[in-house]
């Protein structure tokens, strides 16, 4: 028999001596076996009460005597369990607190970082600045064009009124030619 074996059925024996349903077998047992040896006629008591229920008192020491054995392997096994266990937990704390302290580095990084970023509400304030400088110059944009145009209207009016003041004036000198030319000479003025 394995070591295995033999310590988990001697875990599971000393389960079962430590149940209600033991103590309860192990009273019924001795209750009859007494009463037995007790009230029966002599030639059908086994065990007789004369030599003080030897055979029980054996049986009940053999029983004693294994089952103490039996019950530190199984107390045994167990600390062994709980140590490992324990050594489990202890490693396991040891990541959590690791991983706790790398956590709490973290976040305290984090928030380091967080005091040098702009927050929301400041790039929205620096969007609406933006969006209202952007504004300003294409309406300066839109009035320098303006008075471009007025300019430029402006040149092309006085171009116009000049070329229309020159024509007439070529007109009126024209006029003014052909009508000395045809107007006799003592009724002209110049004559």
């Amino acid at each position: 028999m394995s070591p295995e074996s033999f310590g988990k059925a001697s875990e599971s024996f000393a389960r079962f001596m430590g149940t209600p349903q033991f103590l309860i077998g192990m009273t019924v047992f001795c209750f009859v076996w007494l009463a037995w040896n007790t009230l029966m006629p002599e030639p059908l008591q086994f065990d007789p009460r004369a030599l003080n229920f030897t055979l029980l008192t054996l049986i009940l020491s053999l029983q004693a005597s294994y089952a103490a054995p039996l019950i530190l392997l199984a107390e045994n096994r167990s600390a062994d369990r709980d140590r490992v266990e324990f050594e489990n937990d202890r490693q396991r704390a040891e990541r959590n607190l690791a991983d706790t302290e790398y956590l709490t580095r973290e976040v305290a990084s984090l928030r380091i970082a967080m005091r040098e970023m702009a927050t929301r509400d400041f790039i929205r304030s620096e969007l609406r600045n933006l969006l209202e400088e952007m504004e300003e110059a294409r309406e300066a944009d839109r009035r320098a064009e303006h008075r471009e145009d007025l300019e430029t209207v402006k040149k092309v009016a006085v171009k116009k009124a000049v070329k229309k003041a020159q024509a007439t004036a070529e007109a009126t000198a024209l006029k003014a030619a052909r009508d000395a030319v045809q107007t006799p000479p003592e009724n002209r003025e110049d004559a």
